[in-house]
């Protein structure tokens, strides 16, 4: 008989998405099941009846509200342990984050084998909590910030996790030359800073480059970010969160980004250049860090946005686009950075790992 996973994720898509991911690479070999709260839903392309949904409440720091939260949390956990002794899972992936509470306790009460999931560079708090109780934690490195040291034989590091589709796609071989072709990403939220600030920087490249702007955006700011798109004649697409960012990938020669850990590898494995400007108020900075990291390998740019005007993002970008040399070398170390990432390899040791547990 096989073995029953399931996989525990929820908020936002640098939860959704790896877990869709862990589905795909598992639903051959087990019987695979996924929980998720109602804000992730809309990342994953699963069928309905091979999802859960929990919905743990978001959690503020508010100390009015610790004990409704933990009163919640206690009646979701004891959902989630019916939920899994019902169902006889033997194995539970948790993809990170305070949604998989519930779901890690109950599974450590059950005693199901559990597995982690940490694609930043520095190690989420949940997943401290949970790492004495896991068999092994899948991760991008074995150089994690605040890694328990005693826990380092846990780790299994794999290549970045992507969506099947991106590895048909055809590695981008284009260059800057008669047009920019930027791509802005802000993240699965959207990001008002990106909307609101990047834009004069877009402008005065504008006078000075045949542009062509593929912009994400959220619903609060898309039709003023139109508007000021066509007042100013700039050639543009705009778009929100959606599963099909490959097209935009694809379709670019630079990017200005956030740095959530799925994003910079997706744009690193297609080879676009890009220019990260990393959330600041990300828990323990940790988009600073998965930045840092791909600009060790020099694969990328680096902006604080504390330290960014209109100004300071035009010169950038404008260094960016004159320096061909180091634009170059970008590419150059993106496609030996990624050469070794395939859909197969990375499935046979996720499964190896499992089975060997």
């Amino acid at each position: 008989m096989k073995k029953k996973i399931l996989i525990s994720t929820g908020g936002s898509g640098g939860h959704a998405v790896p877990a869709g991911i862990f589905f795909e690479h598992l639903k051959n070999d087990f019987d695979v099941y996924l929980s998720s709260d109602e804000r992730g839903i809309k990342f994953l392309n699963i069928e309905k009846d091979k999802i859960k949904i929990i919905n743990t409440p978001k959690l503020k720091n508010n100390l009015l509200l610790l004990p409704f939260y933990f009163f919640l949390i206690l009646l979701l956990t004891i959902k989630s342990f019916f939920f899994i002794r019902k169902n006889n899972f033997n194995v539970l992936i948790s993809t990170g984050g305070y949604m998989s509470i519930p779901l890690c306790i109950s599974a450590k009460l059950l005693n199901l084998k559990i597995y982690l999931f940490e694609p930043n560079m520095v190690i989420g708090r949940a997943n401290i909590f949970y790492m004495k109780f896991c068999e092994k934690i899948f991760c991008y490195s074995d150089k994690i910030k605040n890694f328990p040291k005693k826990y380092a034989n846990k780790i299994i590091v794999i290549n970045s996790l992507l969506r099947k589709k991106f590895y048909s796609i055809k590695i981008n071989e284009d260059k800057i030359k008669d047009e920019i072709k930027l791509l802005i990403i802000g993240g699965s939220q959207g990001a008002k800073f990106f909307d609101q600030e990047v834009k004069d920087s877009i402008l005065n490249l504008s006078k000075k480059y045949k542009l062509k702007v593929y912009q994400q955006s959220n619903n609060e700011n898309f039709e003023a970010l139109k508007k000021f798109y066509n007042s100013k004649n700039i050639d543009h697409e705009l778009f929100d969160y959606e599963n099909n960012i490959s097209k935009y990938i694809s379709y670019s020669n630079l990017c200005i980004t956030r740095a959530g850990a799925s994003t910079l590898s997706e744009l690193t494995f297609l080879n676009v250049p890009y220019l990260a400007i990393p959330y600041p108020y990300a828990k323990d900075n940790h988009q600073y860090e998965n930045a840092l990291f791909y600009k060790n390998q020099n694969c990328c740019w680096i902006l604080e946005q504390n330290n960014i005007s209109s100004q300071i993002l035009s010169n950038k970008i404008i260094q960016i686009i004159e320096n061909k040399d180091d634009y170059f070398e970008k590419k150059k170390n993106m496609k030996i950075f990624s050469y070794q990432n395939s859909w197969n390899k990375i499935n046979e040791k996720i499964i190896k790992v499992i089975n060997e547990n």
